[in-house]
């Protein structure tokens, strides 16, 4: 069947498309720039005017890079000896797809489609986009027939950990088949009850996973990790948020707290404490937001006042996660109160004694209260006070005021690849649940996957998160060969976070009723798949964020 639907030199084919992409790309970011620039420089009034151009522009550069790393991908799985049947529909169904939105209009989420005449193109100028293989691409790429044989061939190998190779070298996919195991054994069976009953992931968990070194994962072996590179770090929070996003998101504070001290710290504050984060010995949690700046952090209020030494720290934070039981916050507080920017803000590595179910925050100088969320419930989220709360003097991250918001910036990119790889888990696990029922239930008398649109939804599926998870890869590979990758990053997480969304929502639309039902798991993985629009930089602010790189 597949022989009828693959197309032929496809490799050429798509390497042919990426041009024309890339012509369209630099005509819109052209355009654009001509919207936002005033006496030849970008102006931050005129580019929130242009709001919708501006982020159909980061979309517009998401699909491009999209396309050219799906092609990296292709040539490196085929290098590899391992572009068959499933690795060349999921190829070409992308191109299919990708192109066409290109052309016709790019979904930002479900209610809103940017198209090339928002970025100030012309119907000429779109045309750049009708080459032969662009159009060839389009007509037969992503068609029904490439679809179910597709969806055909995944039945057959659903033994496979992902659907088609990933391109990982040896080790790290050793790394993944280790964590996939891990998952299936201890998270997976039992993840659905904490999310039902808000309950904590268990410390034993906590304590398998810090043996597994998930904690000191990427952390340098001289202050007691295993200095891996972010790619690891990418494959073992995508497996684990595979199992539950709860248990993916637990080395996500370890990992940006760690970023943190090894980019800032003095070397005595490396020197303590690296090795206890990588140890889990203590565990600690992100104290960033408050109740009304959300992602403008420019504007915080939290105030640390100098005493003697040390300092006292007032204010109050929201969406703090995992704030109960953890030992350190990474919190960021104003220390000039002349300021009114960023300029005055400084890191603090505040220390707290860790609560029980009694007691969540039983420090001195500390409050809390948890919010009720509906999904991502595994380490909770609070509200915290803070009221003369004490902080050592020694802990003020760097010995050097003033710096918090730029330490901050420099762990965007690491937290951002992270999660990226728990979006592209999260999407995984809601195709594997889509998947099994869609095989198990029986309606008018056949399987629903027999169904050509709940195989359809399958297939695309299984190819955005191929798409997705590529796309997260480069820009771990750009951090690991340490160049810049906001922009990489940002991509990653942009798409990530609507490929986990689209994925959990058709899931639940293959289970009808039965989605909406709280026993079955997939009503958990929607709710879970939500957030990831909205933490580590929403996605209008993700958006924002790349346009501004693209317009320079």
């Amino acid at each position: 069947m597949t022989d009828t639907v693959l197309l032929p030199d496809l490799l050429s084919l798509t390497a042919a498309a990426v041009a024309p992409a890339e012509a369209v790309l630099d005509k819109a970011t052209t355009a654009v720039r001509g919207m936002v620039s005033a006496d030849g420089r970008v102006s931050a009034g005129l580019l929130e005017a242009n709001q919708g151009a501006a982020h159909g522009l980061a979309w517009l550069a998401t699909y491009v890079e999209s396309l050219r790393q799906m092609q990296n991908w292709a040539e490196r799985v085929s290098d590899q000896d391992k572009f068959g049947e499933v690795e060349q529909l999921i190829h070409q169904i992308a191109f299919g797809e990708y192109l066409w939105q290109l052309y016709g209009g790019m979904q930002m989420n479900q209610g809103e489609i940017i198209r090339l005449q928002d970025m100030g193109l012309s119907q000429d100028d779109a045309r750049a986009l009708m080459t032969p293989e662009v159009m060839t691409l389009c007509e037969k790429g992503n068609t029904q027939a490439a679809r179910l044989a597709l969806v055909a061939l995944m039945q057959e190998r659903s033994a496979e950990i992902t659907v088609g190779a990933t391109g990982l070298d040896e080790e790290l996919e050793m790394i993944r088949e280790q964590f996939r195991r891990y998952a299936v054994e201890k998270v997976e069976p039992f993840a659905h009850e904490w999310h039902l009953k808000d309950e904590l992931i268990p410390m034993e968990v906590i304590e398998e996973l810090a043996e597994m070194g998930v904690f000191g994962l990427t952390i340098p072996e001289e202050y007691g990790g295993f200095g891996l590179s972010k790619a690891s770090m990418v494959v073992v929070s995508e497996e684990l948020s595979r199992g539950y996003i709860g248990v993916g998101s637990l080395g996500t504070r370890s990992e940006i707290a760690a970023e943190l001290i090894e980019g800032g710290g003095t070397d005595a504050q490396k020197e303590y404490w690296l090795p206890k984060i990588a140890s889990a010995e203590i565990l600690p949690t992100a104290v960033f937001t408050e109740p009304n700046t959300g992602s403008d952090l420019g504007s915080l209020r939290t105030r640390a006042v100098k005493d003697g030494d040390d300092y006292r720290i007032t204010g109050n934070k929201t969406w703090i996660t995992h704030a109960a039981r953890t030992h350190v916050m990474t919190l960021l507080a104003r220390t000039d109160p002349d300021s009114t920017d960023h300029r005055g803000l400084s890191m603090f590595l505040a220390e707290k004694t860790p609560g029980t179910d009694e007691a969540p925050f039983p420090t001195e100088g500390m409050t809390g209260g948890e919010i009720e969320v509906l999904g991502y419930r595994g380490m909770k989220e609070y509200e915290l006070g803070f009221d003369n709360f004490h902080v050592k003097g020694d802990n003020l991250l760097g010995g050097v005021e003033g710096q918090g918001f730029k330490q901050l910036m420099k762990t965007f990119e690491a937290a951002r690849i992270q999660t990226a790889a728990r979006a592209v888990g999260v999407a995984q696990s809601a195709l594997d649940e889509g998947m099994r029922y869609a095989q198990d239930r029986k309606q008018f008398g056949k399987s629903l996957i027999e169904f050509p649109r709940v195989a359809s939804k399958l297939a695309m599926m299984a190819v955005e998160i191929m798409v997705a998870r590529q796309l997260t890869y480069f820009s771990a590979w750009e951090k690991d060969n340490d160049r810049r990758c906001d922009l990489e990053a940002g991509m990653a997480k942009l798409l990530g976070a609507r490929v986990a969304w689209a994925a959990a929502d058709n899931a639940l639309q293959i289970h009808g009723g039965n989605g909406f039902a709280l026993e079955y798991k997939i009503s958990r993985i929607l709710c879970d798949a939500r957030i990831l629009n909205i933490f580590e930089g929403a996605a209008e602010i993700q958006a924002q964020v790349i346009a501004r790189r693209l317009l320079g």
